[in-house]
């Protein structure tokens, strides 16, 4: 897998999969985020893809994700200049060809397109070991032409490696990660490089912790949060460490900023970024309610030094080890912690 390039905005998934490297997430467009109106929405998907910032991630349970999607092909004609990246995740069950087909039609009706670039696929029972009839259905239709790419979303290390040697193609597994969560570098992370596999990580402003809103903040209560972005990664934070230790996180995040005439946002992107198997990150983009395309942009022209990463990990490794707190790369959906 090729590490580095010159172009630091955009990656090369495969040979016919060129990406921007910060990913749209439409997680956002579902609910809990304020309201969103359809019509500016669009007119702002063009204004992020005209600034490069043409990928997109959604999913087929992220409210109208996919059929903005396609609302946005139709209105505009343009459907060549975006890659949009969706999930199925369905209710553990029996997984007949017939219904991995339905999931896959119902997608690409709702988004305008005869071939779905990237299918991420989540299963919530390990227990329930059917998800490997899932992905071999999903390999075939990739070789068929109904999918581009075949990709999983918060599965850990141990069935990622069992779903690779069973002979599915896996492009991305989508997983958490950020200065607080880094599980994926203990052991997903090496799997990846080894397999061939890129992560595209989400959290990774924590919702938007990570950002300059809460530095020399009292410590808010998560119930006055007002997203659920914010409410779901304050539980994170709580987990890896406690307020004043996040603190001291987002002062040397600034001092780095600063240095760099970026935002505190930047630097916590930039710092996955750069990590090992990482393809891109996923910024929750919350579609004519408020966007940070100059800045999302600047993120990706971002290069760390070495001494701002010794900076930063000076405060992290005081933090706590969520793998052991928490479990791997999405057992925080599987159980409780």
């Amino acid at each position: 897998m090729a590490e580095s390039q010159t172009d630091h905005t955009h990656l090369p998934l495969s040979p016919s999969l060129r990406i921007c490297r910060i990913l749209n997430g439409m997680w956002q467009v579902s609910g809990g985020h304020g309201f969103i109106d359809a019509h500016h929405a669009l007119e702002e998907m063009t204004r992020y893809v005209d600034a490069g910032l043409h990928t997109w991630d959604l999913a087929d349970h992220y409210g109208p994700a996919e059929d903005f999607i396609g609302a946005w092909r139709t209105q505009t004609g343009r459907g060549d200049d975006i890659e949009a990246f969706t999930k199925w995740v369905p209710r553990p069950g029996p997984m007949p060809r017939g219904t991995v087909e339905a999931a896959i039609e119902v997608s690409r009706q709702r988004m305008q397109t005869h071939r779905l670039d990237l299918l991420q696929f989540h299963w919530w029972d390990y227990r329930d070991k059917r998800y490997l009839d899932a992905m071999k259905h999903l390999a075939d239709f990739q070789r068929v032409g109904l999918l581009a790419h075949v990709g999983l979303t918060n599965f850990d290390t141990v069935r990622t490696a069992e779903i690779i040697d069973a002979g599915v193609p896996v492009l991305t597994n989508q997983v958490q990660y950020s200065l607080l969560d880094q599980r994926p570098a203990q052991e997903m992370a090496p799997l990846c490089a080894e397999r061939g596999v890129y992560l595209l990580t989400y959290g990774t402003l924590a919702g938007g912790l990570l950002t300059r809103r809460f530095l020399n903040r009292s410590e808010p209560a998560r119930g006055s949060l007002e997203t659920v972005s914010l409410r779901k990664y304050k539980r994170i934070q709580e987990a890896w460490g406690d307020w004043s230790l996040f603190q001291r996180l987002l002062q040397v995040l600034d001092d780095i900023a600063q240095r760099h005439q970026v935002s505190i946002a930047n630097v916590a992107t930039a710092a996955i970024l750069e990590r090992p198997a990482v393809g891109g990150v996923i910024l929750g983009a919350r579609l004519s309610i408020r966007q940070h395309i100059d800045d999302n942009l600047r993120a990706l022209a971002l290069q760390l030094t070495d001494d701002d990463r010794r900076q930063i990990k000076a405060v992290t490794d005081h933090g706590a080890d969520l793998m052991a707190r928490i479990g791997d790369c999405g057992d925080e959906y599987r159980h409780r912690w």
